[in-house]
This record gives structure tokens, sequence and C-alpha cells, in this order.
């Protein structure tokens, strides 16, 4: 055992304007694992969260509802904790950003960082809403795109040729909300200036509070130098009042990791826990932050900045996970498979799914697909086949024949020992989020436990009088090894290992691994799983389509709403279908000019997430082309490869450059998006017909 440590972790604020899905469930259940190991190991370990409720979208849903926002975020907050608990998520505290602690704080830090000159205000231009009288952020702005002309395109970038623009190069704009065309007008915002911590921020990513893969993407930010960061929203907007102002409120990002320490102020005053122990500057705690690889800019940079400006301590490790898919494609709402919280309970064993995400979650930013074939094969295989099997197949002889008594020696200390030494090895693995590795470690222990029982065979050796005693030995063994498995499993099998506990009359301390049952008793063995039946599985996805058609049906404008990514992170698993543009003449396909180009450079455009910067070889002449293809290829794998581009596509000037032309390329979206790669013989330059 190492010295006790002081830790206090979060994982990120769900947002509060619908239920929770499986890919939110990914995240609470792999920090509640991490949590509960620590606390396993005797560490003070406190765990908290809190809804995210400020923002545009929650504001528009609530009116949408004909609810006030603070009803809303505070009903969809008791379903969130409802639907974590029942996944045996154990928070120490959930608490809200819509509280007097969050206010509070927010106000406190704008103002240290005021004081410090981190906060400056100019004067920009939106465009406005004249009927709903709002400002509208990008993503409430649709309209034509300006490079391609399809029709209905956020105004930021065109999800049909990946252009990135102003919102007010659409053409035909409109407003989402109240359908009118926008107009612009000026207004005073203020600006947190991040460039003021570059140099604190490009130490504090490289000294391994993050992962190698998080700190390598961040540095794309500090090549081109941070820029100021707009804090600001104006009137009407749900959140908190900048100080000073009565119709200026702070963008929701700057309030929402704040909910982190307004959750653990909460707690401190219920509890008596020192909040400063634990964000002080010179606090000797822990601080982790479990999150989405989708919101790393927000705690890779701007969260550890404000810190710093306003006197606190920075996180010790910050830990991003990849997406959440389902049989290999993103969570789609006609397939079924896009599967509320509520509605995997209402099916499946919530033991289940938090075994197969530990199975597979490593310490990597990896996406993590849940085949639901390979699920039940896993859960049955390994839970019920293996681990379980153990206990059921030799606790019945203790019970019957020795008076539910275990043997007073041990019959293989070797074997035994063998458990008890790997407790190290898997405790590293759990203690840096590997656990799929642990997992593996712990299921090759068990399959060494039902070797050691078949090779013994217990059921023979009950036979006969002779050969008892032997017998009472060996279960008695194979009991202790399942004990021992318990423990290593118990971060993530809880209720399952009480259920072991008051079997086996003991408190599965992990200290206390070496410390064999003799000469104790144990209670009739109950059975503790059920196998998995794949028709369940089948149920829950029926319902899911079910569930989320009536959704669509009822809610429309509330979900054209809930799609806005102004605010926070679209929900993932939206199974939208992208808008055929209109219909064309042969004769404009003829137009095109499409050929073969073979890729001579790629690389990274800062400020972009989507695109690439290209240089293609088109038989001597070489031009550059921004693309939309950066989720599925890194610049390095490109160079070289031949494409397929539209060379005679009307040069256009983007924000980041010129861009020469267009890569064709074809597929749902993030990783699966294939440039097509012609056959061997084609040459750059060569017409494509």
């Amino acid at each position: 055992m190492t010295d006790t440590r002081k830790i206090l972790v979060t994982c990120a604020l769900p947002y509060a304007n619908g239920s929770l899905h499986l890919g939110h469930i990914l995240e609470h259940i792999q920090t509640d694992i991490w949590v509960r190991f620590q606390k396993t190991r005797g560490h003070q370990t406190h765990f908290v969260c809190a809804s995210d409720a400020h923002g545009t979208p929650i504001m528009l849903k609530a009116e949408e509802l004909g609810q006030k926002p603070e009803d809303m975020v505070s009903a969809i907050r008791d379903e969130h904790m409802q639907d974590c608990s029942r996944f045996l998520v154990n928070f120490d505290n959930f608490h809200s950003t819509h509280s007097e602690e969050n206010k509070a704080l927010a106000q406190h830090i704008y103002t240290q960082l005021e004081q410090a000159n981190c906060i400056t205000k100019k004067t920009i231009e939106q465009l406005y809403d004249p009927e709903k009288q709002m400002f509208l952020p990008d993503r409430y702005v649709k309209g034509e795109c300006p490079s391609c002309g399809a029709p209905d395109q956020y105004g930021d970038n065109c999800e049909v040729c990946s252009s990135t623009y102003s919102p007010v190069e659409l053409k035909n704009a409109r407003s989402t909300v109240s359908n009118a065309t926008p107009v612009l007008k000026k207004s005073e915002h203020y600006f947190f200036e991040l460039g003021q911590f570059q140099g604190m921020l490009e130490n504090w990513t490289k000294s391994g509070t993050l992962q190698d893969q998080i700190a390598n993407k961040l540095g794309e930010w500090f090549e081109a130098g941070l820029q100021a960061w707009d804090i600001s929203r104006d009137a009407p907007y749900f959140g908190f009042n900048i100080p000073g102002t009565t119709d200026k409120f702070f963008y929701v990002w700057l309030d929402a990791p704040i909910g982190y320490m307004s959750s653990f102020k909460n707690l401190c005053d219920k509890t008596g826990l020192n909040f400063d122990e634990f964000w002080a500057k010179d606090s000797s705690a822990e601080l982790h932050h479990f999150i989405g690889k989708d919101i790393i800019n927000f705690h890779g940079l701007f969260w550890p900045a404000m810190l710093e400006g306003a006197g606190y301590r920075k996180p010790t490790g910050v830990h991003a996970h990849g997406f959440l898919t389902v049989n290999g494609t993103k969570m789609s709402k006609s397939k079924g498979t896009f599967i509320k919280a509520q509605t995997y309970l209402e099916h499946l064993e919530p033991e289940f799914l938090r075994y197969y995400f530990a199975a597979k979650l490593t310490n990597r930013v990896d996406d993590l697909d849940l085949n639901l074939e390979d699920f039940a094969q896993r859960v049955n295989s390994d839970l019920v086949g293996k681990y379980v099997n153990i206990a059921s197949r030799c606790a019945g002889f203790i019970t019957k024949l020795f008076d539910g008594k275990l043997a007073d020696e041990i019959l293989k200390p070797e074997l035994l020992a063998e458990f008890t030494s790997a407790s190290e090895k898997i405790a590293d693995l759990y203690e840096k989020r590997d656990f799929s590795k642990a997992i593996r470690e712990i299921m090759t222990l068990a399959d060494k436990a039902n070797q050691f029982i078949a090779d013994e065979a217990p059921w023979v050796l009950a036979k006969n009088d002779e050969t008892k005693a032997r017998c009472h030995q060996v279960c008695s063994d194979a009991l202790n090894l399942f004990r021992i498995l318990t423990i290593y499993l118990k971060p993530v099998l809880p209720a399952l290992a009480d259920k072991v506990s008051e079997f086996l009359n003991d408190e599965l301390i992990w200290e206390n691994i070496e410390q064999s049952l003799s000469n104790h008793s144990i209670e009739k063995f109950k059975p503790l799983l059920q196998r998995l039946d794949l028709k369940k599985i089948e149920a829950m996805v029926d319902a899911s389509k079910q569930s989320l058609a009536a959704d669509d049906s009822s809610t429309k404008k509330a979900a054209k709403t809930k799609s806005a990514k102004t605010d926070k992170k679209p929900q993932s698993g939206s199974d939208e279908i992208e808008a055929i543009a209109p219909e064309i003449e042969f004769d404009d396909f003829a137009k095109l000019d499409l050929r073969i180009a073979k890729i001579v450079s790629a690389e990274h455009v800062e400020g972009a997430d989507k695109l690439l910067k290209i240089q293609v070889d088109l038989g001597g002449v070489q031009k550059q082309i921004f693309a939309g293809i950066k989720s599925a290829y890194q610049p390095e794998d490109l160079a070289g490869k031949l494409t397929v581009v539209v060379a005679n596509l009307k040069p256009r000037k983007m924000r980041f450059g010129m861009s020469e032309g267009m890569i064709l390329a074809a597929g749902p979206g993030g990783k699966d998006l294939w440039i097509l790669n012609p056959e061997d013989g084609a040459q750059p330059g060569m017409r494509v017909k």
C-alpha cells in the first residue's frame, strides 16, 4: 500500500437539455471505476459532478416546452442523477452550475482576471434576429453555402463541400430560431486574453498532465499564437450576469468548468471538508478531470489559464477518452443503436455494460465500439463462464458436505500466491486507467482457477470417502481464488461484489488480499448472474427505435435547437441525413473537370477542426486545396497518394487562404471518410470519365 492521497475527481458535466445516452454513460462509468479503485486502496477520494445548466439551447428549449429554464434544468438534473445511480455511478455530490456557489465563484474568478488585466473589451458585429431580438451564434443561422450553393447549411461551415466561412457570407440566410432574415448589428463583447498564458500552457501541456495524443494536438494552437477568447453573450441568455452589467452574460463555457469547484464547495459546506486544501495554489491534493476528446480545448487551454490567472491550482491530470460507436458506426436512431441510458436499464443489467466498457477502455484517446454481439459473448464467457463459474462449481460441496465451512489449510499455496502477487500489477493498470489490460490479467487468473478445478475434479473426489478431504481443500482453495478475483473486480462490479461479500462473509478489502479464508464459514450459494440473452438486446434496440421515433415526431422544433453547436457539443450519435442539393442537368455535370491528382503534401490548419491544407500535382500543375477530411486522415499518411479532384472549380478565398479545387471524398463522416485511390497505372493529370 502507498501513502494515503487526497484526490478530487470530476467527469464532464452533462448538458441539461436532454436525456443521457450510452455515450455519456461511458465516461461516467470510466470515472467511477477509477474512483472506486482509489477508495478501495484507502485514498481520500471525492467524486463530484453537476448539471451544465446554462446557454442558448437551454433557454430556447425551455421556451419551446413552456417552462422556466430553472425548472427544466432541475427536472433533467434529477433524471441524470437517477440514471447514473442505476448504473452504480457513485457521486459524492451532484450539483448544478445554476447555483449560488457557482455564481459566486464565477464572478470571483472573473473579477480576479479583470484585476490582473486579463480581460479586454471590443465591439464586434454579429447577425441579429429582428423578430426574436437576439444575436445569433453561427450555428443558429442557416442558408446556402457561398461556395457550392448547397441549401440548409450552418453559418460556419458547409457539410457538403467542407468550406468554412463567416455567417454573413451565407446566401439567403435565415434564423433557425424564428425563420426571420437576420441583420448585422454591433455589440461590445468581453474577451479573456488567453495569449498572456501561452508560455505557461506550453510547459503545462507537456508536463505529463495530458495524454501524449492530446498534448500533441494542443501544440497546434501554439504555432500561430493563442488568441483572445470571447467570454460574453448578449441578452437574452440563460446564465449569470457579468459583474457591473445587466445585459451581458458569461458564455456557458466560462462558468461550466467552474461547476467542478462549486459542486465541491457545496460538498464542503455539507460535510466540513476544507475547500482550500484541494483548490488553493499550493494545494498538495490531486485534481483529475475525465472528459471526452471533443472538449479538450476548453480543459487543456482555457480552464488552466483561468485558474492560473485567478490564483488557483491547475489540474493534476486531464484524461480524455474517445467517442462511443455501436456495431462499428456512429450511434444511429434509425438502427436503434442511439440508446438512452433509461432504455438500456429497462432491458439489461447495468454491470454487464460496466464490465464490457472496462474490458475495452485503455488510457489512450481511441474510440470505443460497443459491438452488441461481442457484448453478449464477452459477458457470458467472462463473467458467467469463467468468473462466477468458479463459485458455482465449488460452493455446493462446502455447504452440503462440510457444514458451510472452508478447510483449515490451503492445498495449493503456490497458486494462491500467484493470484495475490498480481495485486500490484493490476493496481498499477487501474491507476493508469488501462482497464482493458487489468481485465485481461484478471481473466487470465480466472482461467487458471477453472483449470485447477477441472484438473482436481471435486465432483469426483466427493464420491469417495477417502478423497472427500481433498475435495474440501480443492473447493476451499477455489473459493479463496474467487475471493481474490472479486477484490480485483470490485471497482468494476460493485453490486456483484456486495453479493459475494455476503456469500463469503468477508469485506473484500484490497489490503487484506493475502489473508486467506481458512476454517471460515460461508453462506449458502445463490446464483449471482444470469446469462445475457441476445433477445433482450434485440428488444432494447427495438425499444430505442420506438422511443426516439416518438421523440423526433413530437419535438421537431426542439430537435433543431438541440442540434445547434454554439454553446455545447452536439449530442453524439444523431442520425441526420444530409439534404440533397437541387437537381441539375447533365450539361451542368459535364462542366466538371475531374482529374487524377497526386497529393504532394498535407498539413494541419490552425484553428480548423475539419480541414487539411493539401498541395496536389495535376501532371505538372500544382494547386492548393483545403479539404474537410481531417477526421479520417493524418497529414503524414496522405503524401504520395492519388485521388480525384474537381480541377476547374473557381478558386475561393477562405479564412485560411486560397482553395483552388475540391478533393472528392465519400462516407458517413468521422473516420469513415474515403478519398478515391484510383487503380494502379493512373497518372497525375489524367481526366476521369
